[in-house]
């Protein structure tokens, strides 16, 4: 185990430009040790006390840090709201990323994964916490419950650490359902008061935060929020992780400053291997979107909201020219049908229904009923169920009828499918049967 400097032989210099979060990753994808991580950023500042904890707020406050899990909520706001009960809070690091076309979080947790611990302990010490609960996948649990055994055997940090294996389900990253697992119960939502910052593990105010969210939040510790600012535009400020993956040559995880057109991004990947027409934006809550008009588009909610679209999940998929839209959507409405949390006649009923008509129109027969029947149930879905999985559901439906209006009448109209691609581009975890045209 390597030492652990008492002082840095140099002094830290915060990162110019980009990577912030992935600069240290070392080239043998080997996760980085605590002494070379120290060695990049320092050790973070002490947090003693309720003025500095309430000091650290004010930074994150000042920042604009949002949320990196999908919802974009303003962090400082749920800091501000778990600090506000009373009692002692515990702070739950969300690390599950249930979303398949998604591994910026993995990454995060296999490569650095004392950049995240540095955030849950700052997040604990600025609540008052002495317990922070990192939930993560099978695969990344080696790797955590290595870096805290580092961490507690040069006792680095006065919070105490641990790492719990959470299901690997869509709806298990929820913050009701992790709470719910972490309770001992099942990994599914709820959809009542109290909500965690009020009444979460063990009864106590909880934290819940991303992976990533909390990365930044240890890099705003030692920087300062006008560093932060430097990246990003006033709105949406700072940098982000996007999963970058189809029809492009070197598919990954990339670090880029809010902001910057999506065609930059796909340079960044070596751009197309063949023609695309269509992107995936935000994940499988998100909408798919024409090339022509998201290449240009900037990469954060403001940039492309005018196309009906939100960064979401930071999952970003190149559907190539030569596959089919309605059959890619049908295979991914049928995973977040069998995805449901059940609790819920939208969710168990409506949701399996659209996925059938889906892939009725993909396949050709019956295709006509089945598109009267999607533009039916569609709207009754919206907005109904206990949570969000049926909005997220019809947000991708709907976003495929749209933009792949032409493929749409084929099907329907002619019983055929100008895709000659067999193979499946959105991921759909293999526990489910291939949907096939």
């Amino acid at each position: 185990m390597s030492a652990v400097p008492r002082r840095e032989p140099r002094r830290i210099v915060a990162p110019a430009g980009l990577p912030r979060l992935l600069g240290g990753v070392r080239g043998d994808g080997r996760p980085v040790d605590l002494a070379a991580h120290l060695l990049r950023y320092g050790r973070p500042p002490p947090i003693r006390g309720r003025q500095s904890g309430r000091a650290l707020i004010g930074a994150v406050a000042a920042a604009g840090l949002r949320g990196r899990g999908g919802a974009g909520f303003p962090v400082a706001r749920k800091l501000e709201a778990v600090a506000a009960q009373k009692g002692r809070p515990v702070v739950v690091v969300n690390g599950t990323e249930g979303e398949p076309p998604s591994t910026k979080d993995k990454a995060l947790l296999a490569y650095v994964p004392h950049l995240v611990l540095d955030g849950a302990v700052a997040a604990a010490a600025a609540l008052g916490a002495d317990e922070a609960i990192v939930a993560v996948g099978r695969a990344s649990h080696e790797v955590l419950a290595r870096a805290i055994a580092e961490r507690r055997h040069h006792h680095v940090d006065a919070v105490r650490l641990s790492v719990v294996v959470a299901p690997e389900t869509f709806v298990a990253g929820e913050e009701t359902a992790l709470i719910n697992f972490l309770n001992g119960g099942p990994a599914l939502p709820t959809f009542t008061p109290p909500r965690p910052f009020e009444r979460g593990v063990g009864g106590a105010p909880t934290l819940v935060q991303n992976v990533e969210t909390l990365a930044h939040l240890a890099l705003i510790a030692r920087f300062g929020p006008a560093w932060f600012r430097t990246l990003g535009t006033a709105e949406e400020p700072g940098s982000a992780l996007v999963t970058l993956s189809g029809a492009v040559q070197r598919p990954g995880v990339f670090e880029v400053g809010l902001g910057t057109p999506l065609r930059d991004l796909v340079a960044q990947a070596g751009g197309f291997t063949e023609r695309v027409d269509a992107l995936l934006v935000g994940g499988y809550f998100g909408t798919w979107l024409p090339a022509a008009a998201a290449l240009d588009a900037a990469l954060s909610d403001a940039g492309l909201a005018p196309l009906g679209g939100a960064l979401g999940a930071r999952a970003i998929v190149a559907l190539p020219a030569t596959s089919c839209g309605i059959l890619e959507t049908a295979r991914v409405a049928r995973y977040l049908a069998a995805e449901s949390a059940g609790q819920c006649g939208p969710c168990v009923h409506g949701l399996a229904a659209v996925a059938d008509d889906l892939l009725g129109i993909a396949r050709g027969g019956g295709g006509a009923e089945a598109r009267r029947n999607l533009e039916r149930r569609l709207p009754q879905l919206d907005g109904r169920g206990a949570c969000r999985h049926p909005d997220g559901a019809v947000r991708l439906i709907a976003s495929a009828l749209r933009v792949f209006a032409p493929e749409v009448e084929l099907h329907v109209g002619q019983r055929r499918c100008s895709a000659v691609a067999k193979r499946p581009i959105l991921p759909v975890p293999a526990r489910l049967s291939e949907v096939k045209g």
